[in-house]
């Protein structure tokens, strides 16, 4: 039954790779921590490090499965972003990412120029089946990579900090997540690194190319409002980050939690 629940979450944890930086003025080096789980088994874990200087950042991911998830599978990921920082967020320039899972290795390269994508590669290359959504062109216009957009800059915490699309391409595939207001929350919780006022943003998946339109969960996500993302200050700097992310799936709640933030 872990199993198949490891293998569901890794499906879904691509859609939502959480991401915490800050930039100012002055340089900048975050770290945070993110605890996984799914239907309350605590499946994985993941460090974040961001520096911010001169208008450039640099990010890494690196995320492992732990707890009893050990148990059954195993498996790493280590994901790179860098570009420009502005006043809008950040804006990739060169994404990496590896995965690598019972003696497999995933990789994914893109580099992205005047706002969209100048090229990709993926190794090993993903079959195009007949049921799998062409990526054109025209789709990667406008895009930026899986973790850079989860980046808000600028504004106060309230419901305005909801009221935008991230147009995403990961390598593989292009889709939209457009977010509107759902609530004001306050965490609570000291196990986590945040306690404070947050704002809860709903957001909609919109598959555009490189999907498979037989994906039960492409389908699902598709269907409805299923991610919630939670919004926290990092301190004065004017930065908002996520500092919960929850998917509902038929497997249970995906959860992405903030465990610990230094900045």
């Amino acid at each position: 039954m872990l199993y198949a629940l490891l293998i569901r979450a890794k499906r879904f944890a691509l859609m939502l790779p959480l991401v915490v930086g800050t930039a100012q003025a002055a340089d900048v080096r975050a770290i945070a921590d993110y605890a996984v789980t799914l239907g309350g088994t605590h499946i994985a874990k993941a460090t974040v490090t961001l520096s911010d200087a001169d208008g450039k950042y640099d990010m890494a991911v690196d995320a492992k499965i732990s707890g009893l998830a050990q148990l059954v599978a195993n498996g790493s990921a280590h994901l790179e972003s860098s570009g420009r920082s502005g006043g809008s967020g950040l804006t990739a320039q060169n994404f990496s990412l590896t995965t690598r899972a019972s003696g497999d290795t995933f990789n994914v390269g893109v580099t992205f120029t005047g706002g969209g994508v100048a090229s990709f590669k993926v190794d090993p290359p993903i079959l195009n089946n007949i049921d799998r959504v062409a990526i054109e062109r025209k789709h990667l216009v406008s895009s930026n990579d899986m973790a850079a957009p989860f980046v808000i800059k600028g504004g106060k915490l309230d419901k305005s900090l909801c009221n935008r699309r991230l147009q995403i391409f990961t390598g593989i595939e292009r889709y939209d997540l457009n977010l509107r207001f759902a609530k004001d929350d306050v965490a609570t919780s000291k196990r986590t690194g945040y306690q404070g006022p947050v704002i809860v943003c709903a957001a909609s998946y919109k598959p555009i190319s490189g999907h498979y339109t037989s994906s039960e969960v492409t389908t699902y996500l598709a269907s409805g409002d299923h991610i919630l993302i939670w919004y926290a200050p990092v301190g004065e700097t004017g930065y908002f980050v996520p500092y919960r992310a929850l998917i509902s799936t038929d497997a249970g709640d995906l959860s992405i939690v903030l465990t610990d933030l230094q900045f």
